[in-house]
């Protein structure tokens, strides 16, 4: 999975904030009510995903406010895209689209009525390639010779 893509889906997620959590709900346009999902963490994992991927992987003790483990889990949701919904790892967007709204739903096409979920896949997209190219670019600016005195 490319690490360029995980930081773009935390990026939206969260913006690397490691307690992010949705908005509450307004009861009657002014006092703050319930939450619309179990959300939290950098990864934004709802509680069911998180377990599930806490079981597969044999790691009790993850936390969804930990950075590794939240980059751990997102690289095994697009790992288990690729193997339920036949993603290529490379295939942002579509990976995305499965990410916000489920396996399931992506493989019932929810996403052609779904213009938000359209709009969130292509930023993550285009935030991807930004970081691919910051990657890139670090990686040969970090791979010269220097000579210390």
């Amino acid at each position: 999975v490319p690490i360029s893509s995980i930081l773009a889906v935390i990026n939206k997620e969260s913006g690397f904030r490691r307690f992010a959590k949705p908005k509450r709900t307004k009861l009657f346009k002014i006092i703050p009510y319930r939450r619309p999902s179990s959300s939290l963490g950098y990864s934004q994992s709802i509680k069911s995903s998180w377990d599930l991927y806490k079981k597969e992987n044999n790691k009790p003790t993850a936390f969804r406010t930990s950075y590794k483990s939240s980059s751990d889990f997102i690289a095994w949701y697009f790992w288990k895209t690729n193997k339920i919904n036949k993603i290529a790892f490379t295939d942002t967007r579509n990976m995305y689209l499965n990410y916000y709204l489920g396996w399931e739903a992506y493989k019932n096409k929810a996403y052609r009525t779904d213009k938000k979920a359209i709009i969130f896949a292509k930023s993550v997209e285009k935030q991807a390639k930004i970081y691919k190219n910051q990657l890139q670019e670090c990686k040969s600016i970090l791979n010269k010779s220097y000579i210390i005195f």
